[in-house]
């Protein structure tokens, strides 16, 4: 037992040197060492990303009072309005098929299930398209969704602005490598990265809830990879570049939510002409 688990720890103890490795991260002739807080310069750790798990769940709490409480009310000022859906007729035989087999039943299914259920084959297909519209998402929940999220990348984007604006690396980008990576890190930054980060972790924990697109995996992909960069980026000590990307990328995300939130309420000219300047912007 004992050997096995000293097996085991090496493997972890080899895995993580390799990690941290730091002919990986950093330039040559510097170490962690160089890296370490003294003269009241602070510069950025692992450890710090810690506290984005907790903040996670805080902003899952702040969403549900946000969604229950400002975008429900919003949806009804912008007049969100429902489609009338008309609802599947109770049926054991098709709902049992449905749950377990296939949404999208074959022909040969089709008049299987009209000798088993007892319908014709056009009250089966009615049957089937109108229970695959019970279960598309009501626009009300998209529009919180989209709500949510316009609100905090307008946010993210003016407190990302009010952190960079007055900083040397916001005008000339050779700013940004000066010193590298020997560049102390501000209050601020650190609280730009810590909400960023914590804000995409959010939006992981809560995708499996959220409305399902046709995208759903490329979503996931796209939350996990923000999150390895961003995380890469703070252990990197890549501060400076990446405050400025993040506030680049949420200039655009704001646009292009409230674009969706007034596609949800039906305003399709202003939709389209926010989209537009979204295209250019992200361009």
């Amino acid at each position: 037992m004992r050997t096995r688990r000293s097996g085991g720890e090496r493997m972890f103890q080899t895995l993580y040197s390799y990690f941290w490795w730091e002919r990986l991260w950093l330039p040559a002739n510097l170490t962690w060492a160089d890296l370490e807080d003294r003269d009241g310069r602070v510069y950025a750790k692992a450890s710090d990303l810690y506290i984005t798990l907790p903040l996670a769940f805080l902003f899952l709490i702040v969403r549900h009072l946000f969604e229950t409480y400002v975008a429900t009310p919003l949806a009804g000022l912008l007049n969100v309005k429902e489609k009338i859906r008309l609802k599947a007729t109770p049926n054991a035989v098709l709902e049992k098929f449905y749950a377990s087999t296939s949404k999208h039943p074959k022909q040969a299914d089709v008049e299987l299930l009209s000798k088993r259920s007892g319908c014709s084959v056009r009250q089966v297909e009615r049957w089937f398209r109108r229970r695959r519209n019970q279960d598309r998402p009501s626009l009300l929940k998209k529009f919180r969704e989209a709500s949510w999220r316009f609100t905090f990348y307008l946010i993210a984007f003016i407190a990302g602005m009010a952190v960079i604006v007055d900083k040397p690396w916001f005008y000339d980008l050779r700013e940004v490598w000066k010193g590298y990576p020997i560049q102390s890190m501000l209050p601020s930054q650190y609280w730009y990265y810590m909400i960023e980060l914590s804000f995409y972790w959010s939006l992981l924990f809560s995708i499996a809830s959220d409305v399902k697109r046709k995208d759903f995996k490329e979503q996931i992909i796209h939350h996990v990879a923000t999150i390895i960069l961003i995380s890469f980026s703070w252990f990197a000590n890549y501060i400076r570049a990446g405050t400025l990307i993040m506030a680049l990328h949420d200039s655009s995300d704001y646009l292009l939510e409230s674009a969706k939130m007034f596609n949800y309420a039906g305003w399709r000219n202003t939709c389209n002409n926010i989209f537009i300047v979204f295209a250019a912007v992200f361009i």
